[in-house]
């Protein structure tokens, strides 16, 4: 083997070694600092603010809080897990879940990310949506890539915790 065809390979072999490197890496900052969801969060307020105009524009101001329909999930309860039995109110949707401080549903779980999921509503239906976690998120036996829609007594997988909605 020549000289140069050694040189070669070593400089390829380092290459390899740093990419390896770089996203062993990436994999543990996102796993520590949680995804980068800034822009997506800066939507939902300018949605929210233009909501808000265009109800003032139209005289549609709420002066009461609106009440859960009759068979509309209320709450979401944690049923097998380190926090089991733990029942968590709806109120406050959209709630984020995962392991850091910011969760509104905080599990202390090694598979599971920072900031791992969400719970949302828009208009009368629920949905629950994986922020880019290393493990997934599932409904039922199915890993989800995208929102997905929940109703009454479906469960939702996060690493080792098993959560349902309920009234």
């Amino acid at each position: 083997m020549s000289e140069l065809t050694l040189v070669l390979v070593r400089f390829g072999y380092l290459a390899v070694l740093w990419i390896f490197v770089l996203s062993a890496v990436s994999v543990i900052r996102s796993d520590m600092f949680g995804a980068r969801v800034a822009r997506q969060a800066s939507r939902d307020q300018a949605g929210r603010s233009q909501e808000r105009r265009a109800a003032k524009a139209a005289g549609k101001t709420r002066s009461k809080p609106v009440r859960p329909r009759r068979g509309d999930p209320t709450s979401v309860a944690i049923l097998e897990g380190g926090n089991s039995g733990e029942v968590v109110s709806l109120d406050g949707a959209p709630l984020l879940i995962g392991r850091g401080n910011d969760a509104a549903i905080r599990l202390d779980d090694d598979y599971v990310s920072t900031r791992h999921a969400r719970i949302a509503s828009s208009g009368d239906q629920w949905y629950v949506e994986d922020l880019g976690s290393t493990n997934g998120t599932y409904v039922g036996s199915t890993r989800i890539t995208q929102a997905t829609a929940i109703s009454l007594g479906t469960q939702i997988r996060i690493g080792k915790t098993i959560l349902e909605l309920r009234k």
